[in-house]
């Protein structure tokens, strides 16, 4: 009996809470229902398409129009290089040695063969001299006298051919020096004294005019796209203040094996003293891209983890969310390249206050 007295007052009491709370329920439920249905105040702008010049800016180096690589045309072990990083060399002047003693032997003993190929030709043009005034006699057979004859002809192939071996020798023993083939300086240095150096091996970059270029690694799409005589301001990077005007006089033909851009020189008209061999530069072009979307970089969001805007219905002014293509950035604005047209309304401040389907307000217009 006293169970059931204690059920009956639990269930009243349980009565008049749920009479008490009951309107302060429906009225937040009200309240909630209103605030969501009112517009959401944002800001909008309306889509145009304007021309617009792309400035393109890469980072490249100083490098001389006529470069050329020296080495040795044949191997051997470095005596001395007399080669300085910047200095000024002229035609002909010294830059390298190998040792020369085999290449001297060689010469010595070409030198040798000469000579004795010399004496025998000399015996031989005797002979025949005596042969043919003893034929002219009477004295002497006709096939002595060829014989003669032969062993002349046979002497001077063989001093011929000891000239051409003391030629060669000589050209060895030059080849052991490396001399510049016209002014300029020096640009870079290879092996150093003592080192065994191969034919062919670097022993150092000279750059042979005065002429600069400024070389760009470009990537293929703006190979492509930039035009055949376009106008590069070059400046130096770390003082920015200091530029000269060039134009492209060269683009390579194959793309590098690594990073698959192209070599781009620039010729530069009149570059200053301070633009050296090496220094790093900036090239800038300006290119017409044609008309062209720009939105506040405010104005994106995201929809399904891409780029996307809150289009605005201007019949309705309901929200809706749009995928947008974004050609590149820039200080405050996004380049849009496909999702857009001329004339459409976009959310540019309170997008991230916003969902599909809600109504809006337009800050400045009438609720």
């Amino acid at each position: 009996m006293h169970g059931r007295r204690t059920t009956s007052l639990q269930i009243l009491a349980l009565t008049l809470i749920v009479a008490v709370f009951a309107p302060l329920l429906a009225a937040c439920g009200r309240q909630a229902e209103t605030k969501e249905s009112l517009p959401r105040p944002v800001r909008t702008t309306t889509i145009e398409k304007r021309d617009s010049l792309v400035p393109l800016t890469f980072t490249g180096r100083i490098e001389a129009e006529d470069e050329v690589s020296v080495a040795f045309r044949i191997s051997g072990r470095l005596l001395a290089n007399h080669t300085k990083l910047g200095d000024r060399v002229e035609a002909g002047q010294l830059l390298a040695q190998l040792e020369s003693q085999n290449e001297l032997s060689t010469l010595r003993q070409a030198q040798a063969a000469l000579s004795a190929a010399q004496g025998q030709l000399t015996q031989a043009r005797n002979h025949y001299e005596r042969q043919e005034t003893l034929l002219a006699q009477g004295w002497t057979t006709r096939a002595n006298f060829e014989a003669a004859t032969q062993a002349r002809q046979t002497a001077q192939s063989q001093v011929e051919a000891a000239e051409a071996q003391v030629s060669s020798a000589h050209d060895l023993v030059s080849f052991t020096e490396l001399r510049a083939d016209a002014p300029g300086k020096i640009t870079a240095t290879g092996p150093s004294a003592g080192e065994v150096v191969q034919a062919g091996q670097m022993i150092a970059n000279i750059a042979r005019q005065d002429g600069r270029d400024a070389v760009f690694d470009v990537p293929a799409q703006m190979v492509r796209s930039a035009p055949t005589d376009v106008q590069v301001t070059v400046s130096l990077t770390d003082d920015p203040k200091i530029t000269a005007q060039g134009r492209i006089r060269q683009v390579a033909a194959q793309a590098d094996p690594v990073t698959r851009t192209f070599e781009v020189k620039v010729g530069l008209t009149d570059p200053p003293p301070a633009m050296r061999l090496g220094a790093t530069v900036n090239g800038r072009v300006e290119t017409g891209s044609g008309p062209v979307i720009d939105i506040p970089a405010t104005a994106l969001t995201r929809l399904n983890q891409q780029p996307a805007v809150w289009i605005v219905d201007p019949s309705t002014n309901v929200v809706s969310a749009r995928n947008v293509d974004i050609l590149r950035f820039d200080q405050a604005d996004v380049i849009i390249s496909q999702g857009l047209d001329a004339g459409e309304i976009i959310v540019t401040a309170g997008v991230q206050a916003i969902h599909p389907g809600q109504k809006v307000r337009v800050l400045g217009s009438e609720p």
